[in-house]
């Protein structure tokens, strides 16, 4: 039996049914690629369950078409391209992100934003190499180009990854460096991570609810260890990304018009 995801949101569609040419025509998506093992009743449903998402992503966001699919530049794979044990994955060589058939859902808000970490990076910094994430640059660099956006976006990255006064590793961190070292990895300390996982829970926050989009940023195992924001910091990280990407989809609208 078909999975059910828990959505409360706008209809898009009408009820209408959509395919992935549909989704791509939309966002703009540089190419969508389904795998060959996903059938045909597979496709139709996966596609608005996509569609659906997307469009719950840009309303989150209060952007533009071409907030989700990066000015074009971003690639979409459903079923293909996976890793062995990885449900969902973003590759910065390709510029893809990729979810696996039956176990990618609730993985896109935390894919996109890598995508867009990356995306924006030379955005924010100049002579940036091809794989790389602003968020890591930020702990790093201090010469970040002057714009009101990229003051804002600093902020997102001031809140995730520092303390209220800025002047030590956040709670966030501190926790996520702890489960690193339990488990012997060095990966959910990663500034692209913390960042991407907070990014999941302000999208979770929202009052528009998809399943398929986010889910698990508040009572799952990886929450309970505290890799999810909490508390006052996590009201800090929302208000950030708020206030950001607010100031960034009037400016996309202005552009469209």
């Amino acid at each position: 039996m078909p999975r059910t995801f828990y959505r409360r949101g706008p209809d898009h569609r009408d009820d209408a049914p959509v395919t992935f040419l549909d989704v791509r025509r939309r966002f703009d998506f540089r190419t969508v690629e389904i795998g060959r093992w996903v059938t045909e009743p597979e496709k139709q449903r996966s596609a608005a369950l996509f569609y659906d998402a997307l469009c719950d992503l840009m309303t989150i966001l209060g952007g533009t078409e071409s907030l989700i699919s990066l000015r074009g530049t971003l690639a979409l794979q459903y079923g293909i391209g996976g890793r062995p044990g990885v449900s969902a994955h973003y590759s910065p060589a390709t510029r893809s992100f990729a979810l696996a058939k039956n176990a990618g859902p609730g993985s896109i808000a935390h894919e996109w934003f890598h995508a867009f970490d990356h995306y924006i990076s030379d955005k924010l910094f100049t002579g940036t190499g091809k794989g790389e994430f602003a968020s890591k640059l930020w702990l790093t660099r201090e010469d970040a180009i002057p714009h009101p956006l990229n003051d804002r976006l600093q902020a997102c990255y001031r809140a995730v990854l520092l303390n209220d006064a800025g002047t030590e590793p956040s709670d966030l961190f501190r926790k996520s460096a702890k489960a690193d070292k339990a488990a012997g990895v060095h990966y959910y300390s990663q500034p692209e991570e913390l960042c991407a996982r907070a990014f999941e829970a302000f999208v979770q926050d929202a009052q528009c609810k998809n399943a398929f989009l986010v889910r698990g940023t508040r009572e799952s195992e990886e929450a309970k260890l505290g890799l999810y924001p909490q508390g006052e910091q996590r009201g800090r990280i929302n208000f950030a990304f708020k206030d950001y990407f607010q100031n960034l989809g009037c400016a996309l609208q202005r552009l469209a018009r």
